[in-house]
């Protein structure tokens, strides 16, 4: 286990920014999570899981203890009762993991191609797109439980899941490290087209492949910029930086007296709604190509805060709070989305 100091954090996240961690180690097997988890505490240094670096925001003072990049690695997959278990360590790609399932023409992660990212932080954030969540298919998901130092596996009705929230980043946040997640697929599935954008791209009554799913799925992301493609300054982000709101139902009428328009909205549960943070922004006064500084709002995708270049973490802030105070006018309080690291 190789320990290094004083490492720049930008270049490991997708933002690019950030200053350096006072020290960083790569865990490539269990036994070495624990021994760095071990060997933290013993110098009473605080402990960041670092995954694929596409959600997080780190400070511009870097982060003044332990980053532990988790390397696991391995896809172990298993037939029980006609559905395939698909146990992926923490520290493969989330989206060459798709591409396998797809490729193998399991159903139920298609609509979540092209994120960033590593596996272990897909049931943190209870990751979600175009229709589907990790929480539909998610069967259990192997931790470091850092309370005691031993490793356990957590059904998913235990895990809390919600919309972009888990146990993993509220009631139980900083308590478990994820090793491993096990996803239950559905062997010949039919494709999830709930979503509009994928009506649009298939005709009604077609259908499609779950490999022409995934793809379309991941041109619709490159055309709002959220698409990782090198030389693209759109993608110099964390994709949806804030969340879309979620109100109870009884108020939207007045939410709407308030707009002077009814803003799109569809339900998520008996009573809540959810609505589009974009059509928000836009409606605060803000649009696509914003800039405040070198921070900016994605040219294609008014969700996306990026990186123009050179833009420090107190640059992004600044654009995410006048955006926040904008819209709180119109009486509702967008959440970001990506994690804060060292502040």
């Amino acid at each position: 286990m190789k320990i290094q100091e004083n490492v720049p954090l930008a270049p490991f996240t997708t933002f690019g920014v950030g200053g350096p961690a006072r020290w960083l180690v790569e865990a490539a097997t269990e036994s070495e999570i624990v021994d760095a988890v071990a060997w933290a505490r013993e110098r009473s240094l605080p402990v960041f899981v670092l995954g694929g670096g596409s959600n997080l925001l780190v400070s511009d003072s870097g982060f003044a203890g332990l980053v532990l990049r988790v390397a696991l690695k391995g896809i172990d997959s298993e037939e029980n009762a006609g559905h395939p278990l698909f146990r992926v360590a923490a520290g493969e790609d989330w989206d060459g993991f798709i591409a396998r399932a797809v490729q193998e023409n399991c159903a139920g992660v298609e609509c979540l191609a092209g994120i960033p990212g590593t596996v272990g932080g897909t049931p943190v954030q209870n990751v979600g797109a175009y229709g589907q969540e990790v929480a539909e298919t998610i069967e259990r998901v192997r931790v470091l439980d850092l309370d005691s130092l031993s490793f356990r596996e957590i059904l998913a009705a235990d895990c809390g899941f919600a919309y972009r929230s888990s146990i993993f980043n509220s009631t139980a946040k900083g308590r478990f490290l994820v090793v491993r997640v096990d996803y239950r697929l559905a062997p010949g599935g039919r494709a999830n087209l709930r979503y509009a954008d994928l009506q649009k791209a298939f005709p009604a009554g077609s259908e499609p492949s779950l490999i022409e799913v995934a793809a379309a799925v991941r041109k619709i992301r490159r055309s709002k910029g959220m698409l990782l493609v090198d030389g693209d300054e759109d993608c110099r982000g964390a994709g949806s930086f804030f969340k879309n709101p979620v109100i109870p139902e009884r108020d939207l009428s007045e939410i709407t007296a308030r707009l002077g328009a009814q803003p799109p909205s569809w339900p998520v549960k008996e009573g809540f709604l959810k609505l589009p943070a974009a059509w928000l922004i836009e409606r605060a006064g803000f649009e696509k190509g914003f800039r405040l500084g070198s921070a900016a709002i994605s040219s294609r995708h008014t969700l996306a805060l990026v990186n123009r270049g050179g833009a420090s973490a107190a640059d992004i802030l600044a654009l995410r709070d006048l955006i926040v105070a904008r819209v709180s006018h119109l009486g509702i309080r967008l959440e970001m989305e990506p994690v804060l690291v060292g502040f």
